[in-house]
């Protein structure tokens, strides 16, 4: 969710994968999991699932969509989000309504035969899955990709790994790194390369684009606890926002020095400050990157999981030509 109204204010610029080359990046995982149970989904809006049930939406995302962020040189690693602060209640309850009140569209957009509505409706019922977030790191572990277990927010986690510059960026949808401290963001990595716009049958480009919190901050004339207290004011995943205030509005307001003037209408405010500015991370973590274990690879995705043989292989073959070329580029080791 995040605080998408933030992307009136800062500065994009849209970049290439081969920009990317040899660089580090830590992926929100939980950010890019959702992603995938929205989006891979057969026509009706239905989750791909095995002959048992069991859905395969996510494993088939991270498997297929990561082979090309590694041919283009990329070396990603994941970040999962730990214990859920107890200010994001509301906000999961929320989810939760809309999630039920979304299935329940979705078998009437059926029966009504309406395929392309219940596939709407669908991508808002996705749940992530205590088994499904252990099965993704299973098959991380098999493809020799590292990943983090964060304390608490995942975005915080990787925020941090990037500012001590142990990564070049945070991909993410959401813009919430930046006001954990992520010196640089990307954006669009993992998504479909076409977007559907909204109630139209039409598509739109998605190209990755990259955010340098630095270029944002001066371009507005403020700092990173002014960003924070914007956001604050619009509205967080862990506070309801003021309304009829938005990301312009409130810039004016926190650079006239007014925040606590408005704060003063939103319930613990300054808790929620301190979760972006000192967030809860770890440094019990290792960024390795290791060879891939094919025979585990295919024992998750097609014997577990009823993948296919074929494109599994062909796709191990390309992930292991990447790599090698990978290694080679960088006599043996990606830079920052």
């Amino acid at each position: 969710m995040g605080v998408t109204n933030l992307g009136a204010l800062v500065l994009k610029k849209e970049i290439s994968l081969a920009e990317l080359r040899n660089k580090k990046i830590a992926f929100d995982a939980f950010n890019i999991l959702y992603q995938f149970l929205a989006a891979i989904r057969q026509r009706d809006g239905t989750l791909l699932k095995d002959s048992k049930g069991r859905i395969t939406s996510h494993l088939s995302g991270l498997f297929y969509r990561t082979i090309n962020i590694l041919e283009a040189g990329v070396k990603p690693c994941f970040v999962f989000d730990g214990k859920p602060s107890e200010f994001k209640a509301e906000v999961h309850e929320s989810r939760r309504q809309i999630r039920e009140k979304a299935v329940e569209a979705q078998k009437k957009a059926i029966k009504a035969g309406d395929l392309e509505l219940a596939r709407k409706f669908a991508q808002q019922t996705s749940r992530l899955t205590g088994e499904m977030v252990q099965e993704t790191k299973e098959l991380l572990d098999a493809l020799g990709l590292p990943w983090v277990q964060a304390l608490a927010d995942g975005e915080a986690q990787a925020a941090y790994m990037c500012a001590k510059k142990q990564v070049y960026s945070v991909a993410s949808q959401d813009l919430d790194s930046l006001l954990f401290g992520a010196i640089k963001l990307v954006r669009n990595l993992t998504v479909s390369e076409r977007k559907k716009l909204p109630g139209r049958k039409e598509y739109v480009k998605m190209k990755p684009e990259i955010i340098d919190l630095d270029e944002t901050l001066n371009n507005l004339g403020i700092d990173r606890k002014s960003l924070v207290r914007i956001a604050i004011l619009i509205g967080t995943d862990y506070n309801s926002g003021i309304k009829g205030i938005g990301p312009k509005t409130a810039l004016k307001i926190v650079k006239e020095g007014n925040f606590e003037v408005y704060a003063k209408d939103i319930p613990y405010w300054k808790q929620v400050e301190q979760i972006f500015l000192k967030p809860a991370i770890t440094k019990d973590y290792s960024l390795k990157w290791r060879k891939i274990d094919e025979n585990k690879v295919k024992e998750i995705l097609s014997e577990r999981h009823e993948f296919s043989e074929k494109r599994v292989e062909s796709t191990l073959k390309r992930l292991t030509k990447a790599k090698k070329q990978g290694d080679q580029s960088t006599l043996g080791g990606f830079v920052k």
